[in-house]
């Protein structure tokens, strides 16, 4: 009986060995399977006045989610993700060619903003005993890194291999005296789009003189679909308990204010139109919203908000690093655009959700700090996930 059961031992052994092999090979099967549904492909996009050539690239996932992303200002031309019944739609305001992004009157749409993301009083501020005077472009205020920020800038582009998705780097140079700003400020985004439905930007920067650094994403959002009607059915949770006040230009008072009992309480999900037209002195210096929110933050990576589009069942979850969300409702958006597809986008046809530090921070000693030092390193990560129910 020992002698059978010795003989048998190896045939098992064997087999066992063979159903391993067999299994791993099924595994590397899917995995190379799966990996081969990640692509991102480049495409031109247009010409700069100069004669640049700009790109475009478009990333997809391996259950068919897309972004299209172009170099010139790091902007999300294009997010097509599923509704409940599995149809696609682009879920983000833009223009189908680069020419619309050169016009003066686009609002920033799907830029990458910087160096100073919102608004800076009068356009100064001090450092090391240093005043510092920046373009002075919304009323008299500075607003998004002056005539020529970030998001007016061809960015240098470069693929990146990832595991569970497609990845495209963007860096760029931000000179000593650009715009006013201190120091050589050398800036990198990833976008990265996961198999998980996930838009995720990491953001990096390091500068070899003392300066300030606030950068963020300027999508604007219809989870209906772009150009498809308002977004004041969309049900907004926002993980803030409190808010900045602002001035009649959009500068923070220094105030952080309690959202209990105002229209800013969206600590349950609740419609974006349901209270935007109250009279509330907020609401009328923002013509609507256009706040920066205080998160409740833990230590890292943490929810911010979470949107809800009830007749596509569409689900936006926003996790961020950064201790501020800018809400926007597109107030001033009047159908004197005309974006993708022949759409024209009326008023408040797109909502932003912008995560960034507090407006004017620089002046304002109390708000968390943007300062970086030569031999710091500035980082921010921020993520858009898209579900649907």
């Amino acid at each position: 009986m020992r002698s059978q059961q010795t003989r048998a031992f190896p045939r098992i052994t064997s087999l066992i060995l063979q159903i391993t092999i067999v299994c791993l090979l099924l595994a590397g099967a899917a995995i190379a399977q799966r990996a081969n549904k990640h692509s991102i492909e480049k495409q031109i996009f247009g010409k700069m006045p100069d004669g640049t050539a700009v790109d475009i690239y478009t990333l997809r996932n391996a259950s068919g989610v897309e972004a299209r992303i172009t170099n010139y200002g790091g902007i999300v031309v294009s997010l097509k993700v599923p509704d409940r019944n599995g149809k696609f739609d682009d879920v983000v305001l833009g223009y189908d060619n680069l020419d619309g992004y050169l016009k003066n009157n686009s609002p920033y749409m799907g830029a990458l903003i910087g160096r100073y993301a919102n608004r800076i009083a009068k356009g100064t501020f001090k450092l090391n005993g240093t005043e510092y005077h920046l373009a002075v472009n919304n009323g008299a205020n500075h607003l998004h890194g002056g005539l020529k920020g970030f998001d007016k800038v061809v960015w240098t582009a470069a693929p990146l291999r990832v595991a569970n998705g497609a990845a495209l780097k963007l860096t760029y140079v931000s000179k000593d005296g650009e715009e006013n700003y201190p120091g050589n400020l050398t800036a990198t985004v990833i976008y990265t789009l996961s198999d998980a439905n996930e838009l995720r930007i990491d953001y990096s920067a390091t500068t070899d003189k003392r300066t300030i650094v606030n950068l963020t994403s300027h999508s604007y959002f219809n989870l209906a679909g772009q150009g498809t009607g308002d977004i004041l059915k969309h049900q907004l949770f926002m993980n803030a308990g409190r808010f900045t006040p602002t001035d009649a230009g959009a500068i923070p008072t220094g105030e952080l204010k309690s959202v209990r009992g105002t229209p800013f309480d969206f600590t349950k999900p609740t419609e974006i139109g349901a209270r935007i037209d109250q009279d509330d002195q907020q609401l009328k210096f923002g013509n609507g919203y256009d706040h920066n929110f205080v998160l409740i933050k833990g230590k890292r990576l943490s929810l911010a908000a979470i949107v809800n589009e009830p007749t596509t069942g569409r689900v936006m979850q926003v996790s961020t690093t950064e201790p501020g969300m800018q809400f926007y409702s597109g107030n001033f958006l009047d159908g004197s655009i005309t974006g993708k597809d022949g759409k024209v986008y009326q008023r408040r046809y797109g909502f932003c959700l912008e995560a960034q530090h507090y407006p004017d921070s620089p002046n304002e000693p109390k708000f968390p700090s943007v300062v970086l030092n030569p031999g710091q390193r500035y980082t921010q990560t921020t993520i858009y996930k898209f579900s649907a129910k």
